[in-house]
């Protein structure tokens, strides 16, 4: 097929263009979108972003135009060279790891190199020793090593503990032999190891003299670092196509006795004494949990981020398209003689309440992420320059809440990283098909850019902790601090007060006036997660109801805890701007307008969930019927006040569109134009001639694919 011909480029849309739609938009809004995103993310950031997305951009070995019509052995490969590339331009412009995670970001897609650069370097950084820094990070660190973290199995994920693979202590040579003896103990999933890694953390169950110590991290090499062949008694490749993260090579890795010498167990925590083949304990074990931790406080951060992309496609397309007529609209006839009244889709109600309240989530969890990563360092600040024993802690179940329930930072940043990862992710993937959803049937389109993206997330939800498995360690907490309260051995932070608070007036009521005030918004959603603790308590405590019975219920808890601190998070954000922890700049910064807009976001946030668990607030008290009654009308109406804004508000997220890489979500409104280039012109399949008749032995009559080629 050759280009399109002349009297088809000159085709147009019909009625109002897209790019004068958006325009009328923006123009409806009086906020300061350069104003609102260094406030969100500060000009130093934004600079450097777009100091980095010039250097991607001009490079052909980040071409996207592709990227939609590759197959699964065609994006791999092209994803090698894009990784491959940006380590050069890493080294190139000495970027800081921030500058080379800014950069994938800003490709949209993981690549072979994804678990290297963040869970190898990051556990061989955090577990490893002094000795072992010099031995296998500092070869990591410069490429000269491509690692992964092999931790899930074939039959074991979630629950660590069951792994399957073992290493056992030899006293005889100070060797472990790592072994996987089932199939089910086959290391499965495993980011970048189907064909890039040639060193694998490896997660085994630690064997000496026959006893089992549990999971501990070792390094493994796997393939020859010349020939990139499997070393001999190892097993590994490539599991196939997966529903996205196609572009990744997670991979499978089998081990038959494989020996590895006594340096290669990473050591900061625990080691085997070499001489005695003792194991010795970590002086403070709770330092295992703070670093496990700091992956699930950056799903955190990055689900506003992720959420928003999807918001951004489906708003600016929602707003240039136009269907149906508004049956209260008078009637007449446009410049062009056709009918008027055909609607922006934006304006219908039914639009705006799947989008607009997703809208106010993104930034809900961007303070909420910014927050979490902040509890995160001081955490390690304080574990760091911590110097306390700590007995044997062998009958211990996972997690720091079972060594001193409330009585330090980490315990609470283990509950708020597993609550709010859980939390975070579900809205953001639940969040990306609403999105899809409200494009309509071109949503279904690859070329909205949103399909290929929610499929790239997905994986999210269950990795780093599935979310339904995370509530337990969330409620383990609740209840365990709820106990302490109720023992007058409570610690002073912010659990044990909504706990306290809720026994000291439960019997006199709440008496939350949530639709005037936003601090009684907060104190409502606080009270809800205490009175679900107590229920819980009751129900585990007095009623002894088996842990089982108990877990759709820990689920709404743990749910419940996420979106009290999603609301103080953004209500914090917004108010005593001098103490506040979540936002990257002061709120008083913003002008009169943009604060209005952004506390209209939080109302809506706020009463939205609140009228979505209205069942759960009219239970506990902190809500009457009436009240619910009346949050839904204001939901309505607060709407109605963010729709003026809703372009810009998007903008500020400042997506370029070569990120995006969406027809529906151009920043121009240029979209129908070019859905039709990408499918006429872009398509590979437009330059093949069938031959549609069933008895020819020919399938193509004609394929210029091949010399089309760059």
């Amino acid at each position: 097929m050759t280009p399109n011909p002349d009297w088809v480029r000159k085709l147009t849309p019909a009625g109002v263009q897209g790019t004068e739609l958006l325009a009328k938009e923006r123009a409806s809004s009086n906020i300061d979108v350069d104003q609102l995103a260094e406030f969100l993310f500060t000009k130093e950031a934004l600079d450097k972003r777009e100091r980095i997305l010039q250097i991607l951009v001009k490079d052909p070995v980040f071409d996207k135009s592709q990227n939609y019509f590759q197959g699964r052995e065609e994006r791999i490969k092209a994803s090698l060279a894009k990784a491959k590339r940006l380590r050069q331009l890493s080294v190139e412009h000495s970027w800081t790891q921030d500058e080379y995670m800014c950069a994938n970001d800003f490709l949209s897609e993981p690549t072979p190199y994804g678990l290297h650069a963040s869970m190898f370097l990051v556990t061989l950084r955090e577990q490893g020793t002094p000795e072992q820094h010099m031995l296998f990070l500092d070869k990591a660190e410069k490429y000269q090593i491509i690692g992964c973290y092999a931790q899930t199995e074939l039959g074991h994920g979630s629950n660590v503990r069951g792994l399957e693979t073992t290493a056992t202590w030899n006293q005889n040579d100070k060797t472990f032999t790592l072994h996987s003896p089932h199939l089910t103990s086959s290391k499965w999933w495993i980011g970048s190891l189907g064909k890039v890694a040639n060193h694998a953390v490896v997660m085994a169950q630690l064997i000496i003299d026959g006893k089992n110590y549990g999971p501990h991290p070792f390094v493994v090499q796997i393939r020859d670092l010349k020939t990139h062949e499997p070393l001999e008694n190892i097993h590994v490749g490539d599991i196939g196509p997966k529903f996205g993260y196609n572009t990744m090579d997670n991979g499978f890795l089998l081990l038959n006795q494989v020996k590895v010498p006594h340096v290669n167990m990473l050591a900061r925590f625990s080691r085997v004494d070499p001489q005695t083949g003792r194991y010795v304990r970590p002086k403070n074990p709770n330092l295992v949990y703070g670093t496990l931790t700091f992956i699930r406080s950056s799903i955190v951060l990055q689900s506003g981020s992720v959420l928003a992309r999807g918001v951004t496609i489906a708003t600016r397309y929602c707003a240039v398209r136009r269907q149906f007529q508004d049956l209260d609209a008078p009637k007449g006839k446009d410049k062009e003689g056709s009918d008027t009244g055909e609607n922006q889709v934006l304006n219908y109600t039914m639009v705006q309440v799947r989008l607009l309240p997703l809208l106010a989530a993104t930034f809900a969890l961007h303070f909420t992420g910014q927050g979490m990563i902040r509890m995160y360092q001081e955490n390690q600040k304080r574990m760091a320059s911590a110097h306390r024993g700590a007995g044997d802690d062998a009958n211990r179940r996972p997690g720091p809440e079972e060594l001193n329930p409330g009585t330090d930072l980490l315990a609470d940043l283990h509950a708020t990283s597993c609550a709010l990862k859980a939390y975070s992710s579900t809205t953001a993937a639940e969040g990306l098909e609403v999105c899809r959803r409200a494009c309509g049937g071109h949503g279904y389109s690859s070329f909205s850019g949103i399909g290929s993206w929610y499929a790239d997330y997905l994986p999210t939800v269950t990795w780093e902790g599935d979310n339904y498995m995370l509530s337990q360690q969330v409620c383990r907490y609740l209840l365990k601090s709820a106990r302490a309260v109720v023992a007058g051995k409570a610690p002073d932070n912010d659990t044990s007060r909504i706990l306290k608070t809720y026994l000291a007036r439960r019997d006199t009521g709440a008496a939350f006036d949530f639709l005037a005030s936003d601090a009684d918004v907060v104190d409502a959603f606080a009270w809800r997660v205490a009175h679900l603790t107590f229920e819980a308590l009751q129900r585990r405590d007095a009623d002894r109801q088996p842990w089982n019975n108990l877990l759709v219920d820990f689920h709404r808890l743990s749910t419940a805890h996420a979106q009290y601190i999603a609301v103080k998070s953004f209500h914090d954000a917004l108010s005593n701007p001098s103490s506040s922890t979540t936002a990257t700049a002061d709120v008083s910064r913003l002008d009169p307008t943009t604060v209005g807009v952004l506390h209209t976001l939080f109302r809506l946030f706020a009463l939205h969930t609140l009228e979505r668990e209205a069942s759960e607030f009219f239970a506990s008290g902190a809500a009457t019927v009436r009240q619910i009654s009346l949050a839904r009308r204001a939901v309505m109406r607060l709407l109605a006040e963010v729709r003026p804004h809703a372009v810009r508000l998007v903008d500020a997220w400042r997506f370029p569109d070569w990120q995006l890489d969406s027809s529906l979500g151009r920043h121009d409104g240029r979209v129908y134009e070019d859905m039709f280039y990408r499918a006429s012109e872009l398509n590979p399949l437009n330059r093949v001639v069938f031959d549609p008749y069933p008895d020819s032995g020919v399938l193509f009559k004609k394929d210029e694919r091949a010399r089309s080629k760059l």
